[in-house]
Formats: structure tokens, C-alpha cells, sequence
């Protein structure tokens, strides 16, 4: 069954087309590789094209005749959205029009889209379930949102059926040392600490030590990619055996503090050097996940989600790097 992976090229569409090859299905990428790369594509074709380019997309379809699409096309920095707004409206929401407008052309009607724990904004509790309210604080989470909201208004004119996942803090490498996080530039915590340890950037910034939380500084809930490929297998199944719509989290369901993640870098590394900077007023101090959902619908289970595997697959990926 071939499944068409918009960003396949990227880090956890890598990850999710080789789970899907392990799977049976055969994953189709499609890519501009602004932020992909060509070698991460192992496990099936690539087309090169953007999503704002409808000849590319109706090419893909035509060629392929994928059964599902697996949608992970998208800006991903939060700092950036707010300096930068043109670039994630187009990108993010824009860019999904495009995709379920093909969708559409072509009669596929399941579609799993990566979206994100920013659409909450600040938590009213943690953990986090999703049927908290979503408040966005920053132009990504916004335009993951409106994307959601997007799918809702396709279910209803078009029958196009989805499951939207919610990651919280993707981290780790596959256990083969094949595929890893590779972005540039790099803006995510556990891989910028380990290459500030390994000593292949400069220091690391630790956005305040004045949270309220135990340690002072924020508590975020990190699940392993692998974890989250399977998950979007899962929720692929879910659609192909009649699911209809649902939002669902993905995390470990822990909360580490930042403290703590870099104490595990530095037992595998050594020590990480690092630069306290103000924080920013509308970081949340914790993000935590509920993921009894997906649990319960899908039957998932993060199983090397803990700090130390997750860890420990990142510093093999970056020090071969």
C-alpha cells in the first residue's frame, strides 16, 4: 500500500517512512528538502516539490496513487514564527490547503497530520489532555491550529478523515545510527546541549533559572522519535479501518527539567557549557503530556521514551556527525 510522507526527507519523516517499510506499506516521499535532506530517503522514492506547486503534487498522486498521506510539511520554530509570521502562515497553513485541495483532486481521504503541543499555549493543568482548551501564544502553535481547525472544515464538505498528533519534544536517533536530527540550524534543547558538550557549537542557553518549578528552570515532556513513528503507523491503521477523525498527544507522559536533562548529557558526554539568559515571560514552566489517548484509541505505548535511552541514542547519532 503506497502512503504519500510530505516532509518524508525531514527528521521524523525519516523515521516514519522506514517504520512504515518495517510495516509492509511503501512510503512515497515528498520533499523540498529546504530542511530534508536527500540521504535521510532510504526506504522508498522521493519526489522534489513544494507543496505550493499543485503540478507537483497532482504528479505525485498520479504516479503513485497513494492510499493515505502522512503530513509533516512544515516551519517548526517557535522564536522565529513571531519574527517571521509570512513565512509559517504560508508554509504551514497554506501549504495544507494546497495538500488536502490534491487530496481531494485525487479521492485520498486519510490523512495523519503532525501538529503540536503549542497549540495549547499555557496549559490550564497538567498533564495536558486534549480536551483542555487550544490557546495558542505563538504564530506556530497558531498556524498548527488553524490547520487543525482546516481538517475539520475538509471532514465535514469532503469526508476526508484524520488523526491529528500532537507531539510535545521529539528527541533521540534510530537505534541503527542511520537516520538522526539533523536541522540547520539546529533549535532543539537535547541536541544543541550535546553539541555544546561535544564541543561543535558554542555554549548552551539556558533561558532562565526563575520558573516555578523545583529546580527553576522548565520541565518538558520528550518522546523518543522511533516512539513517534510508530504512533503515526498506528494512526494510519486507524484511519485505513474506518476512523473518521481525532486529535490525540504524544509524549512520554514524564516531565524532566532542563537541570536534569543536561546532568544525563553530562554522564554520557561530560560537562555541557552553558550561558544563563533571561527568560521569556510566556514560556510555560511545565508541558507535560497525557497520552492515555493514544494509548487507549491506538494501543500506544512509548516504550524508549525514558531520558536516558533517548539520550544515549542522540550522543551516538551527533558524535559520528
Amino acid at each position: 500500500m503506497n502512503i504519500l510522507v510530505v516532509g518524508g526527507a525531514g527528521y521524523i519523516g525519516s523515521h516514519i517512512c522506514k517504520a512504515l517499510k518495517e510495516a509492509g506499506f511503501f512510503p512515497i516521499v515528498f520533499d523540498n528538502l529546504s530542511n530534508g535532506h536527500s540521504w535521510a530517503v532510504k526506504w522508498g522514492p522521493m519526489i522534489q516539490g513544494d507543496l505550493a506547486d499543485p503540478a507537483a503534487l497532482d504528479k505525485a498522486f498520479k504516479t503513485y496513487q497513494p492510499q493515505g498521506v502522512i503530513h509533516l510539511a512544515s516551519s517548526i520554530d517557535c522564536r522565529e514564527s513571531m519574527l517571521k509570521p509570512d513565512k509559517y502562515f504560508q508554509n504551514n497553513v497554506e501549504g495544507t490547503r494546497y495538500l488536502l485541495e490534491a487530496m481531494v483532486r485525487h479521492q485520498v481521504h486519510q490523512i495523519v497530520f503532525s501538529s503540536t503541543a503549542a497549540v495549547y499555549g499555557h496549559p490550564h493543568q497538567t498533564p495536558i489532555s486534549e480536551d483542555q482548551p487550544c490557546q495558542p501564544i505563538n504564530v506556530y502553535g497558531k498556524t498548527k491550529w488553524l490547520a487543525e481547525e482546516m481538517l475539520e472544515d475538509y471532514f465535514a464538505a469532503h469526508q476526508l478523515r484524520s488523526v491529528c498528533l500532537r507531539y510535545f519534544n521529539a528527541a533521540g536517533a534510530d537505534e541503527s545510527g542511520q537516520i538522526g536530527e539533523a536541522h540547520t540550524p539546529e533549535t532543539h534543547l537535547i541536541p544543541l546541549a550535546i553539541l555544546a558538550a561535544l564541543g561543535k557549537n558554542s555554549s548552551f542557553k539556558v533561558f532562565g533559572t526563575d520558573h516555578p518549578t523545583a529546580d527553576g528552570t522548565p520541565i518538558r515532556d520528550f518522546v523518543h522519535v522511533s516512539d513517534l513513528a510508530e504512533a503515526h503507523v498506528l494512526a494510519l491503521r486507524w484511519l485505513l479501518n474506518g476512523g473518521t477523525k481525532i486529535a490525540l498527544n504524544l509524549g512520554s507522559g514524564k516531565g524532566y527539567s532542563l537541570r536534569e536533562v543536561l546532568a544525563v548529557i553530562e554522564e554520557k558526554i561530560g560537562p555541557v557549557p552553558y550561558e544563563v539568559i533571561e527568560r521569556n515571560p510566556s514560556d510555560p514552566p511545565v508541558l507535560v503530556a497525557d497520552i492515555s489517548a493514544a494509548n487507549k484509541i491506538l494501543n500506544w505505548t512509548p516504550r524508549k521514551s525514558d531520558l536516558a535511552t533517548i539520550i544515549s541514542s542522540a550522543v551516538e547519532w551527533h558524535r559520528k556527525q
